[in-house]
């Protein structure tokens, strides 16, 4: 029999903090989420967490997520029946019952998405997700690396509105389906990805990443109570790296194609004073480059920070005069290896470079 671990409302607050750092600027701010779970589970809705090594190989799992802009997102959002509402739309599609549910990606308010519809549906959460941050596109996920199947594909809006796709050549071309629609309907919508076995999630995807969300979480609320520099204690638990830290100067967005584009420029303050940091941004932060010279890409994790409380900021939230630090947080190995990169490393995005781990760099 799996192990269940009941999730309670102060592990719902430890979520929401570490999955927006992990959100890497994307992912959308999980506070409206937090807000509705913490209802649920007040009116006598329980959601538990399982362990992904408990899931036997042939168990059906659903993988559920907001697609859209992170802007959009907080003006239009996604309860939680509407995403109950594609597990059940793929589940008549495949006349068959889900046992469980799996994070499609820890970053931010995604996190949140499958605790809302296990809520309602009875159904566990499985401690894991297909990026072990946030990314902006189905083709850059776990399960793209792995060649797993990108179809059957659900999507719900919040007037109701619904649309099966029933296969795709590959992730890139579900992408491009899947975003042509999700633009028709508003930039945003609710998704039930293709269903995964037991063996595809304990194989496929980053294991325990719902844990390490709160444990970060939890970190950062142990060093505010204490009066300890929260970003401290997040860069020496997690390994990562402090880039930069200074005034936010100017911030440039758009919304377009279902996503949220843009840069965002820091004034450095104390040891980076005589220096200037600018984040490119495709819903997440992709690369940075202090004085002109590149500095950190992704898949390496870049994360902006309010400097005082360590509380995440995103791409949707930066503002002018905003007083942050960027730290690097080391990229799970699968997005780093070579196949992965093809995916997730800066070619994907576009950016002539290779990617090169801030971290490699920092241990010579």
């Amino acid at each position: 029999m799996p192990t269940l671990r009941p999730m309670a409302e102060a592990d719902f607050d430890a979520l929401a903090l570490g999955a927006w750092i992990l959100g890497t600027g994307g992912g959308g701010d999980p506070y409206h989420s937090l807000l509705e779970i913490q209802k649920l589970h007040r009116e006598g809705h329980r959601v538990s967490l399982m362990d992904p090594l408990d899931l036997g190989d042939d168990q059906l799992v659903a993988v559920v997520g907001q697609m859209g802009a992170p802007l959009v997102i907080q003006e239009r959002m996604t309860d939680a029946g509407v995403m109950a509402e594609t597990i059940r739309m793929m589940e008549r599609h495949l006349g068959r019952r889900f046992e469980a549910i799996a994070i499609w990606e820890i970053g931010g308010n995604n996190a949140f998405q499958p605790f809302l519809a296990a809520a309602l549906l009875g159904l566990p959460v499985v401690d894991a997700d297909a990026m072990g941050r946030a990314f902006p596109q189905a083709d850059m996920t776990t399960f793209a690396i792995c060649d797993l199947p990108s179809y059957p594909w659900t999507m719900v809006d919040v007037r109701r509105n619904s649309l099966i796709f029933t296969e795709a050549e590959d992730w890139s071309w579900m992408e491009r389906l899947t975003r042509k629609a999700c633009t028709v309907l508003g930039s945003v919508a609710a998704t039930c990805k293709a269903p995964r076995t037991g063996r595809e999630i304990k194989t496929c995807t980053i294991l325990h990443t719902a844990s390490k969300a709160m444990r970060i979480g939890r970190l950062v609320q142990d060093a505010r109570a204490r009066h300890a520099d929260p970003i401290a204690v997040l860069i020496e638990a997690e390994h990562g790296l402090l880039i930069f830290r200074g005034k936010v100067r100017d911030v440039y967005r758009r919304t377009t194609e279902g996503y949220l584009r843009g840069s965002a420029t820091i004034e450095g303050t104390e040891a980076w004073r005589e220096s200037a940091l600018t984040l490119d941004f495709q819903n997440e932060f992709t690369v940075g480059r202090q004085d002109g010279a590149v500095r950190v890409t992704v898949p390496d994790l870049i994360c902006v920070l309010d400097t005082e409380s360590g509380e995440a900021i995103g791409t949707e939230t930066l503002r002018y005069g905003q007083r942050v630090t960027v730290v690097a947080l080391p990229a799970p190995p699968l997005l780093v290896s070579a196949k992965g990169l093809r995916h997730v490393g800066p070619r994907a995005f576009g950016y002539d470079l290779d990617f090169r781990s801030i971290f490699e760099r920092a241990e010579r």
